[in-house]
């Protein structure tokens, strides 16, 4: 009975007091958008990324603004970083990171486009065919790329 009476209360309460308790009772998370991005020979596109953990390298992405949509924040960060169009853009997979109470939406598309360097975040883009990674990328980033390429 005291439960039936507290979700009562709860939906009488007013919408913008209801988000707020949840806000601040849920976990709250991170959203990132990346992309494994291949062209016609089948490379992959990695970028070195100054700000990032250990060598830099893996693929290219970013967090999504508030209200934002993953697809148009995979988008926007590729134009501001590396000035590059993609098509044929599919989900991959999603996951979540708990360790940075981060979720992650990764994306597979392809370009027929040259990556062009646009802001200091990124010291260097190239493409690697799968066999040929820099030694440096991490196995998170092999293993995310190949289940990307994989279709799982």
């Amino acid at each position: 009975m005291l439960v039936e009476l507290a979700g009562e209360l709860w939906r009488r309460l007013p919408k913008r007091v209801r988000r707020w308790g949840l806000l601040l009772t849920e976990s709250q998370f991170t959203v990132t958008a990346g992309a494994v991005i291949t062209d016609r020979a089948g490379r992959v596109l990695l970028l070195q990324h100054r700000f990032r953990a250990g060598s830099g390298w893996g693929i290219p992405g970013g967090f999504l603004k508030f209200g934002e949509q993953p697809e148009d924040a995979l988008r926007r960060e590729l134009r501001e970083e590396i000035a590059l169009e993609i098509r044929e853009l599919r989900i991959a997979f999603v996951r979540s990171l708990q360790r940075y109470n981060q979720v992650e939406i990764i994306f597979c598309c392809s370009t027929e486009n040259q990556p062009h360097l646009q802001n200091h975040e990124i010291s260097q883009a190239a493409w690697f065919v799968p066999d040929a990674f820099p030694p440096e990328l991490s196995d998170d980033q092999r293993e995310l790329i190949q289940r990307a390429l994989d279709g799982s």
